[in-house]
């Protein structure tokens, strides 16, 4: 019986295996898992002197349902398989048409569908189809309290490891973004030393200019630290490299930082293992939240919070007249610490 939905790993381990199915409907939000899986088929089903005769690549806006149902239905020449890619397939206007060939695929066909950045209705018919008689996937963007959790999973499978700040590091700094994540984890495992399997801070500053010292976790530990000198040096730094470090993405960084702290004071059970489960955090850093809730107490946290709030929209022009954002930032950092 047919699987309704796969995941990319099962995806990728019949691939591996010369397993092929004859539709793959790869949707979602996440063009990553769709892009290495159709790369992966474009790359390794067939011989490279089976190409030219046996693989074809749709694009949407240029095609239909009723070509790409004809193209399906050729048979290989020589070879084994056709390959039939249909790149940017939510363009496809009539694509509810497809399912007069989704039920009774040509075997020899791999017919690959990338339908990028958005799910079918799951109310029509085409929807049912695909999921009852394809390889189906729907994808979906990963949260940024999951990126440095990827990373490290990306890195063992090259045998490498990356120490917890790292991680954070290259998630503040390349978002959520995981072809973009991977090319640099690529450029930068290229450039070390042999004999080093532990990618650190350091390591991330030298190889992808991201600096250990001027980022929003120095700046969250700072305050912590309640040192005003350092906060202002981070924050003058700020103000120089505003393309790399925009207000916005500031605030947001300390108000979910002071959000978890609020939710680490409610906490009965606050064993690292709960901390870091409940507020969905690396245990690494459950010490920085029992330092937090030392320094600022529950009412002083939900304080900080509203001045986040009242700063956020001060940074986007309402109730602000002239204040530039290292201003807005040296005023906000200073009602924290005070």
């Amino acid at each position: 019986m047919q699987k309704t939905s796969y995941t990319y790993e099962q995806i990728m381990a019949d691939l591996a295996r010369k397993i092929y199915n004859p539709v793959y409907f790869l949707s979602g939000e996440e063009p990553y898992y769709i892009d290495k899986i159709t790369d992966y088929i474009v790359k390794n089903v067939l011989k490279e002197e089976e190409k030219s005769f046996n693989q074809s690549i749709l694009y949407g806006k240029e095609t239909d349902a009723a070509t790409i149902i004809n193209t399906a239905k050729r048979y290989p020449m020589m070879a084994n398989h056709q390959v039939v890619i249909v790149k940017e397939a939510q363009e496809v206007k009539n694509i509810e048409n497809l399912i007069y060939y989704i039920g009774d695929p040509l075997p020899s066909t791999i017919l690959v569908i990338n339908y990028k950045y958005k799910t079918l209705d799951k109310r029509k018919k085409i929807y049912k189809a695909i999921k009852g008689s394809s390889v189906f996937l729907e994808t979906k963007k990963l949260y940024d309290d999951k990126i440095p959790g990827w990373i490290s999973t990306r890195l063992k499978s090259s045998d490498f490891r990356i120490e917890p700040k790292a991680a954070m590091l290259l998630t503040e700094f390349l978002g959520n973004d995981l072809l973009k994540i991977e090319n640099e984890l690529d450029k930068l495992t290229i450039t070390l030393p042999e004999n080093v399997k532990i990618i650190t801070s350091d390591h991330i500053e030298r190889n992808i200019g991201i600096s250990k010292d001027y980022n929003n976790f120095e700046l969250q530990n700072a305050l912590i630290e309640r040192n005003p000198v350092k906060t202002n040096r981070i924050i003058k730094y700020f103000a120089s490299n505003q393309k790399n470090h925009h207000i916005t993405q500031i605030i947001t960084h300390l108000y979910f930082f002071f959000s978890k702290v609020l939710t680490y004071h409610v906490l009965k059970d606050k064993s690292r293992q709960n901390v870091a489960a409940s507020l969905k955090i690396h245990p690494f850093f459950v010490s920085d939240y029992e330092k937090a809730s030392r320094v600022f107490h529950v009412g002083k946290v939900v304080k900080i919070i509203s001045i986040l709030r009242e700063y956020d929209m001060k940074s986007k022009g309402s109730g602000n007249i002239s204040a530039g954002p290292e201003d807005l930032l040296m005023e906000l950092t200073y009602k924290i610490l005070h």
